[in-house]
């Protein structure tokens, strides 16, 4: 009984934040931001995470509020599933940095696996080079490939945050950054 008197205020507080409803957002949080908040923290691991997740998850709230639908799901399944969402970006983030980095010294990797081989000056040099040239060449990617490329790898924003900052489509981002990937990988193999 005391669970569906729950629904029943979600809800309505949802009614209310879809009109704008301030004081009907705060009292929401204040009902679902623990449970989300540890939820988001088991899933990524580290608090900060969590909490830029769990505002993320509240912005979302906010803004889709109006389009929620109480015949799909409760308020509370709802708020589940965005911030599982928004942790999901998070943790492909996470994976997308650590492959770009891996991927950058894997060199550096296979000489620490081999505890006879030590690095040459020769190597740190190299990799300086290839280091500056990866700049080089993503310095002359056109603008907006740069700047999502950017974002994404080095601003840690998933594809739906860019398309927010940028306030471009979501689509326009995910096609610029793969374009501008492509060409990265081009100019970089030839």
């Amino acid at each position: 009984m005391a669970e569906e008197a729950a629904q029943i205020a979600d809800r309505e507080m949802i009614e209310r934040i879809g009109r704008g409803d301030q004081s009907a957002f705060s009292a929401l949080y204040d009902r679902l931001s623990r449970p989300l908040y540890s939820l988001a923290l088991r899933m990524l691991g580290d608090a900060g995470d969590a909490q830029d997740a769990l505002q993320d998850v509240f912005l979302q709230i906010w803004s889709r509020a109006a389009t929620y639908n109480p015949e799909q799901s409760t308020v509370f399944s709802w708020s589940v599933l965005l911030t599982r969402s928004r942790v999901i970006d998070r943790l492909r983030a996470r994976k997308r940095r650590l492959r770009v980095v891996g991927s950058a010294t894997d060199d550096e990797d296979a000489d620490l696996a081999d505890a006879s081989t030590m690095e040459t000056a020769a190597d740190t040099a190299y990799k300086n080079d290839e280091a500056a040239r990866v700049r080089s060449v993503l310095k002359n990617l056109p603008s907006e490939q740069r700047e999502a490329i950017e974002l994404a790898f080095f601003g840690d924003l998933t594809h739906h945050e860019i398309a927010a900052r940028l306030r471009e489509p979501l689509g326009t981002i995910k096609a610029r950054i793969r374009r501008g990937l492509l060409k990265l990988r081009e100019r970089l193999l030839t």
